[in-house]
């Protein structure tokens, strides 16, 4: 895809999401992104002729440990689209953004259906005696 396509791409995703896109570099299709409260990444866009990957970093140590999900994924097996990673990155950067984490109402809706057990009051140790 043509970086000037990939750039309007990320805009597009900006519009929705707390981040902007800060500069777009196509000599190096370079993207850099930007989210209060200093939350920054850049992606670096594959040429389509040579076949790599997206490539997702960012300079900040504090961020740095939240892009893991993401880079997972890129290196998952499969062909992966800008869109498809600026989410997972999001994603990730839900806690730093201060943004409730998406699975997080998902598995406490699973969890309300499921029972508890209660613990049983005389338990005995398999093979030993209580005397």
């Amino acid at each position: 895809m043509a970086f000037e396509a990939l750039a309007e791409a990320a805009e597009r995703w900006c519009a929705r999401t707390p981040f902007q896109l800060i500069a777009a570099e196509e000599t190096e299709r370079r993207m850099d992104f930007y989210a209060e409260p200093g939350v920054s990444f850049y992606v670096l866009c594959p040429d389509a002729a040579c076949g790599d990957n997206f490539h997702v970093w960012s300079e900040s140590e504090d961020c740095l440990p939240f892009l893991q999900l993401a880079q997972d994924y890129i290196s998952s097996c499969g062909k992966k689209t800008l869109h498809e990673i600026l989410e997972k990155v999001f994603k990730s950067f839900r806690p730093l953004l201060g943004l409730p984490d998406v699975d997080d109402d998902a598995f406490e809706e699973y969890n309300a259906d499921v029972e508890e057990e209660e613990p049983e009051a005389d338990h005995q140790q398999m093979g030993v005696s209580q005397q």
